[in-house]
């Protein structure tokens, strides 16, 4: 057999030190279902701009950044999802290890195996006279209400499960997996990360929700591979009417005033089709891919479309995957738009020529772009540490050279109310 060579070596390395980590791992997971762009994928994993920087660089090969920006899975990155897919959805095997026993531990053994066997098979009659005395249903629901005591926002996940994602909670057995509450310095709210399990017989699912102040803001469904999930709507409404339920269990479980105007919105919609619609401050997005329906409610304001203050719902064949909502969280700090996507492009080039720069622990002070910036987005974005949203632009340059580690693009964010430079990256791009 012949050796790897060095970049097949280096390939395997990225795939099993990406597997390692959570957050990277969450990358491949999104970037599996569609392509996304840097603001995308930091709005919704959550993480500083620095930090996921970072994490994308260290996918090395297995991602790509195609012409329009956006992220996406090269065939390393798909085989990796593949194989994360095969360890998640793997039962745990225990190694077997030989035992040896001297004859007078053979005796004593044989005496305690006998016991064993005998106080089994007494647990085992018990156990099945009580399992005639319960229903299936009854047991289940029995179990279930454990989760009304593990954490101070358990009753409202299972109302969710229940009246918004439609789950028929009674089929399942919930298991916390995960809890980590912690205080965000950098927004100012306390946090709380929260993840289940949900077995049936045929399959599990894992569910994870993200609170911040007591309001969901995330809300994440992921199957097993031949999951069949059990849901409470009826099988002969489209997909359309699945998002008006759907929105409506929200309504009735988060009781937010801005609900009302998303909902007058929806009911404007009478076909199932991609469709833009309006109101004085809002906008209802559409858009259908195959199996996937995604329905998108968002602030605007002065012509100014503010993304992070929206509600995103996702659909898989009918049934709600992911919402996030950042319309309750995030405020709006400014609708001036002083600074044009041109200007954008000249104040970033004219910045990072007075740029310094620490690159593999060498100093670098000037930096030149060349040609057309490769990437232009606005995307309105919070200044300093806030919730506050202002006009943002978030311009990509190729640089005139490439420097150490691979570095040869050069990301700047321009806030447009007033030109000031701010969120400074160094990325490597590999055609």
């Amino acid at each position: 057999m012949q050796g790897m060579d060095g970049s097949e070596e280096e390939i395997y390395s990225i795939m099993f030190t990406s597997l390692k980590h959570p957050v990277r791992r969450k990358i491949l997971r999104m970037l599996n279902g569609k392509p996304m762009t840097f603001m995308e994928l930091a709005d919704n994993i959550g993480v500083s701009s620095s930090n996921l920087t970072y994490h994308l660089e260290n996918l090395g090969e297995l991602i790509y950044k195609v012409e329009n920006g956006r992220y996406k899975l090269s065939s390393f990155g798909q085989a990796t999802v593949s194989a994360m897919k095969g360890v998640e959805e793997t039962p745990e095997i225990e190694p077997k290890r030989p035992l040896r026993l001297t004859s007078g531990w053979r005796v004593i053994f044989s005496v305690l195996l006998i016991a064993v066997i005998l106080l089994a098979s007494f647990t085992t009659i018990q156990f099945n006279m009580v399992n005639q005395l319960l229903s299936d249903t009854a047991r289940l629901k029995a179990q279930n209400e454990q989760l009304l005591s593990w954490g101070m926002d358990t009753n409202k996940i299972f109302n969710l499960l229940q009246n918004v994602v439609q789950l028929d909670t009674s089929k399942y057995v919930v298991k916390l997996l995960d809890n980590t509450v912690q205080y965000r310095t950098d927004i100012g709210v306390a946090e709380e990360i929260i993840k289940y399990s949900l077995t049936s017989g045929q399959g599990s699912v894992d569910a994870t929700f993200r609170f911040r102040d007591h309001h969901v803001s995330h809300y994440e469904l992921r199957l097993s591979f031949d999951s069949q999930l059990y849901t409470t709507q009826a099988d002969n409404i489209g997909i359309l009417q699945t998002a008006k339920n759907t929105l409506e269990g929200y309504k009735a479980f988060s009781k937010d005033a801005y609900l009302d105007e998303m909902s007058r919105l929806l009911d404007s919609v009478n076909q199932t089709q991609n469709i833009e619609v309006t109101s004085d401050n809002m906008k209802l997005s559409i858009s259908l891919r195959g199996e996937i329906a995604e329905f998108m409610w968002l602030y605007t304001e002065n012509g100014i479309e503010f993304s992070p203050k929206s509600l995103r719902m996702v659909f898989q064949n009918r049934v709600l995957i992911s919402l996030i909502d950042g319309y309750f969280f995030y405020t709006i700090a400014s609708t001036d738009l002083n600074v044009s996507q041109q200007e954008a492009v000249a104040t970033a080039r004219n910045y990072i020529k007075t740029l310094t720069w620490i690159i593999d622990g060498e100093k670098i002070s000037g930096f030149n772009s060349t040609g057309e910036p490769f990437y232009i987005e606005f995307f309105p974005h919070p200044r300093n540490n806030s919730v506050a949203l202002v006009p943002y632009w978030y311009v990509v340059l190729s640089l005139d050279k490439t420097y150490p580690n691979g570095i040869n693009q050069i990301a700047v964010g321009i806030y447009a109310d007033n030109g000031e430079a701010a969120d400074i990256e160094m990325l490597s791009y590999k055609p």
